[in-house]
């Protein structure tokens, strides 16, 4: 058993008992280079002098320079299709359907070309679905943002969402 093993199992740590390692970007789709399956993992080490005692009864006193665990992040599924592109292409180029061919939707793309945008009303619209990430690519992946960039992220209701109840006055 190594001892990031045994780490894992002998306590639960607080959140200042231990400092996480910032992922390694991947350049080319700005996400994790280890991200598998919508996560991806980093090292934490636990802070100087924390103590552990291990599965086999023994205690362990960490430096502050091992690897007490690792710790799952999520990341996204990116497919190659640029935010700022896409922005650009709905801004610029967008009353000729640029856009929607960009993102892998040849048909809007020539109607919006056969109708100059739709007058224009289809433009603004599909700018402002572009630039509020409702619109992505056809594939279903996500944008490549910038990893510190401005992501947008849905919030969704279900049947598992917590909901405090209302008080009655």
């Amino acid at each position: 058993m190594t001892l990031s093993q045994s780490a894992a199992v002998c306590v639960s740590f607080t959140l200042l008992m231990y400092l996480c390692n910032d992922p390694k970007i991947d350049e080319a789709t700005q996400e994790p280079e280890n991200c598998r399956d919508m996560t991806a993992w980093v090292e934490c080490l636990p802070a100087p002098n924390i103590s552990c005692r291990l599965s086999n009864g023994t205690e362990f006193r960490f430096s502050g320079e091992e690897v007490g665990f690792n710790k799952t992040i999520p990341c996204r599924n990116v497919s190659g299709y640029s935010y700022k592109v896409a922005v650009a292409l709905s801004l610029f180029l967008g009353w000729l359907g640029a856009d929607r061919f960009y993102l892998g939707y040849p048909a809007l793309g020539l109607l919006k070309f056969c109708t100059v945008g739709f007058c224009g009303i289809g433009t603004l619209i599909d700018f402002i679905l572009i630039a509020m990430q409702i619109v992505g690519p056809a594939d279903g992946s996500n944008y490549i943002v910038d990893y510190y960039g401005a992501r947008l992220t849905r919030l969704s209701i279900t049947n598992q969402t917590y909901r405090k109840p209302h008080l009655s006055l």
